[in-house]
């Protein structure tokens, strides 16, 4: 009955109990959690939260990769698909590089802040698959990279953002390119 009466409140409650079941490695109470929201979640944007909650306890719970099919999924869902689209580490930095050669370090470091919760989560997203990729699919890690700095350059920088622009500057680096990739870390 509280969802229909308070539903903004249960939400953020759900939501708040449910990082905290992750944080205390609760998986059960996180998976009771995630499905009340699943069920009586209004929107898709509504049960982001939560689900983002229960992809991390895949990955800490030795299911890396069922962690990075779900990401991969969401992320899809929100339109930024990165299934068939994985190019070679060297033409990622290459198109990161072109992109990147518009813009001064000014223009980088002043860019407005990401405001749609939406693409935050989707950041939060990204985030979670550049560190679970590099563990078992590492050839899929620069494609991530590269939609992290798009995203941040169109929608603004989140605290994913340096995510992007550090792993750019080490790719750059492991191609040969020290002095141009230690501009980005």
């Amino acid at each position: 009955k509280h969802w229909e009466e308070h539903y903004t409140l249960s939400l953020e409650l759900f939501d708040l109990a449910a990082k905290c079941a992750l944080t205390n490695g609760d998986v059960v109470s996180l998976t009771f959690l995630y499905e009340q929201v699943n069920e009586y979640g209004r929107s898709y944007e509504d049960k982001l939260n939560v689900t983002y909650f229960i992809t991390c306890a895949l990955a800490s719970s030795s299911r890396l990769p069922q962690s990075i099919d779900r990401g991969l999924d969401i992320l899809a869902t929100l339109g930024i698909d990165l299934r068939g689209n994985e190019l070679s580490m060297d033409a990622c930095v290459r198109e990161t590089k072109e992109l990147l050669s518009g813009y001064t370090d000014d223009d980088i470091l002043n860019i407005r802040r990401m405001t749609d919760p939406t693409m935050i989560m989707a950041m939060n997203f990204l985030g979670k698959l550049e560190v679970g990729m590099a563990q078992i699919r590492p050839e899929s890690c620069a494609c991530v990279m590269q939609r992290i700095i798009q995203l941040s350059l169109l929608h603004g920088m989140s605290p994913v953002s340096p995510v992007g622009f550090v792993h750019l500057g080490s790719y750059m680096a492991k191609l040969g390119y020290m002095r141009e990739g230690y501009h980005y870390v």
